[in-house]
């Protein structure tokens, strides 16, 4: 094999291999950290010259008839040939007004050395200012925004060798970010193994290398070579102060993780798991268990915890209309055009506080998300749901209506239950847990409408959103959402529709445990939100 031949097939492997992220914290000096932070917020105001300058453009080319009209005709258009037509057009009109990757390229190379920014730092930031210019040109997107005061994005450098370089001595990983030299904090058996893997293949990179495009050519098959890709440093405020993680990116599959006695923390089951994720709860049912439980949960403090995150608020925003009542109407609403905003000290240590307790509750909702997951993938290896809808659930309603009392509904629908309990990112991590782990992830078709059906009737029966309990056509009285999980159980997925057999099969069996659980839901007083289980 040639040295060209085999740069080729080493570079397909890199592409077709798994990554992962090893996260761990540095142990920098704090006034090395504030270094650190006044680069990242350089990054941040080169970031944004950039984004005013694209944004510009883009603005510019929304604004004109033709590419709105070839917008609509693009998309209302089935034939392939007239939507290469169209979509050719569309480049063209991109082009002439300066909006693709190698214009948004080449004037970061200015911006960044206007701020003094290191070119491959600058080249990474402009890839992600593009990523969301195409966001608004071919995905949802409408525009791309700036980023505030005080956001700090992460130190990124898509090469191992530059930017932030690796090194190794004394068996340990050294890191450098200009003239500053940091380590990583190994605390765990998981990081340990991580960086003894890293370590393992820095002391032999070219046999690791052979020994995966030799398992690629013969067995199709990629290996785990822990190579390090590159390095990121993220910056957090914690408890008033910053902190720097950094974000090392390893190809090949994580290392598994074990407990205090050397056994595996996390098991792997077999079997179906159907589940009904709703905007503040799951239900599940499996071969071995079923359950009802609050999204986003872990412990009893979740509720508290937003609680005074709303009171925290509303105390901020009381602060703010007093220290600026110019900005403000009679009834209360803020007055439009350009204002000058006062804060005072109060004002500032209540936002403080507040922004601490997100910062909890977001880690918190993080951890009982894969705490969920992995107990999910315990119970089985096939994992059948439906399709996400969180972000249609969050729009506001677009007709106006009155309540029987003459007041106006609210237009507003279920954004704060999706902001506190993450349904959508409880879904995606299911997802990624259950592919990475061998498992299957399935979602259902559309038109399977698993909360309409009743298989003792055959038929399909419309309930209410209200209808918590309700009881099926032979007078079996079941929890909705749980019924629910037992119908995408009893999903087939080669006829794509509900074995109607294995519903008949296995509903004692599993309307047994349903009791059981609504048993112990009332006798330890959980209380499951929109469950209709009264918990006295």
């Amino acid at each position: 094999m040639t040295d060209k031949e085999y740069s080729k097939i080493l570079k397909q492997y890199h592409k077709l291999s798994d990554r992962h992220i090893l996260v761990a914290e540095t142990d920098m000096p704090y006034s090395d950290v504030l270094k650190v932070v006044a680069l990242s917020d350089k990054i941040r105001k080169a970031g944004n010259e950039l984004v005013g300058l694209m944004r510009k453009n883009y603005d510019q080319l929304l604004r004109t008839k033709r590419y709105r009209k070839l917008l609509s005709l693009y998309g209302n258009t089935e034939d392939k040939t007239k939507r290469k037509i169209y979509a050719n057009q569309l480049n063209e009109m991109q082009k002439s007004y300066n909006i693709t990757w190698d214009y948004c390229r080449k004037s970061m190379i200015p911006i960044g050395k206007k701020y003094s920014i290191d070119a491959v730092f600058a080249l990474t930031k402009a890839e992600n200012v593009w990523r969301g210019i195409e966001k608004c040109l071919y995905g949802n997107g409408n525009t791309i925004h700036f980023s505030k005061y005080g956001e700090l994005p992460c130190i990124r450098a898509k090469q191992i060798n530059r930017g932030i370089p690796m090194a190794v001595k004394n068996g340990k990983l050294h890191f450098k970010l200009g003239k500053i030299s940091f380590r990583i904090q190994v605390n765990d058996r998981f990081q340990q193994d991580e960086v003894d893997a890293v370590l393992s293949y820095l002391a032999e990179p070219e046999i690791t290398d052979g020994k995966a495009i030799s398992t690629l050519i013969e067995d199709a098959y990629c290996i785990d070579t822990y190579r390090p890709c590159y390095a990121t440093l993220v910056l957090k405020m914690i408890r008033g102060k910053y902190r720097i993680y950094l974000h090392l990116t390893i190809e090949g599959k994580a290392k598994p993780k074990y407990d205090t006695f050397g056994n595996p923390r996390h098991k792997y089951g077999k079997g179906m798991i159907g589940a009904d994720i709703g905007t503040q709860t799951v239900a599940y049912t499996s071969d071995t268990e079923v359950g009802l439980k609050n999204l986003s949960e872990r412990g009893n403090s979740i509720q508290t915890s937003e609680r005074k995150e709303r009171l925290l608020y509303r105390a901020m925003d009381r602060s703010r209309r007093a220290t600026n009542p110019q900005n403000y109407n009679e009834d209360g609403t803020v007055k439009k055009g350009r204002k000058t905003w006062k804060y005072s000290n109060h004002y500032k240590k209540l936002k403080a506080r507040h922004s601490e307790l997100c910062r909890i509750n977001a880690v918190n909702r993080q951890f009982a998300i894969n705490e969920d997951a992995n107990h999910l993938r315990s119970l089985g290896d096939t994992f059948i749901t439906e399709p996400k809808n969180a972000s249609k659930l969050m729009k506001r309603a677009k007709e106006t209506t009155v309540n029987s009392k003459g007041k106006f509904n609210k237009k507003k629908r279920f954004g704060k239950s999706i902001k506190n309990r993450c349904p959508s990112g409880f879904q995606t991590t299911v997802e990624k847990k259950f592919k990475v782990t061998g498992g299957t992830y399935i979602e259902v078709p559309n038109n399977y409408r698993a909360s309409q059906y009743d298989h003792t009737a055959d038929d399909y029966i419309k309930k209410k959103l209200s209808d918590r309990l309700y009881k099926l056509r032979d007078g079996t009285e079941v929890q909705r959402d749980w019924y629910s999980s037992f119908l995408l159980y009893c999903y087939d997925y080669k006829i794509q529709d509900i074995d109607k057999n294995k519903c008949s099969n296995e509903f004692e069996r599993q309307y047994t445990k349903e009791k059981a659980l609504i048993t112990r839901i009332k006798a330890n007083k959980i209380k499951v939100l929109n469950s209709g289980i009264n918990v006295v």
